[in-house]
């Protein structure tokens, strides 16, 4: 079975000029005192992962909204979820 990943309750993304940050707030605002930047197609799968997707969900979504290879879907999905473990926002 493919693991689900999601995001971790208390985290969102907010647009602000051309970028997009991840905050925390709510309870999740004492732990976490940083500012998280993304670029669109970060900010695209963040909202994606906020109500659950396997790896390989993400990755139909990259090639369903971009025109982007499917090694290349590949590696950016990878490199996204391995940045966000590293920082502790998804379960």
């Amino acid at each position: 079975m493919n693991k689900i990943y999601k995001i971790k309750e208390g985290f969102v993304v907010r647009k602000i000029g051309d970028s997009y940050v991840v905050v925390a707030v709510g309870k999740r605002s004492k732990d976490f005192h940083g500012v998280i930047t993304l670029n669109e197609t970060g900010a695209f799968l963040f909202e994606k992962l906020i109500e659950g997707r396997t790896k390989e969900d993400l990755i139909k979504d990259l090639l369903a909204e971009y025109d982007v290879t499917e090694e290349n879907a590949n590696k950016d999905v990878d490199n996204f979820l391995n940045n966000l473990i590293k920082g502790d926002l998804i379960l």
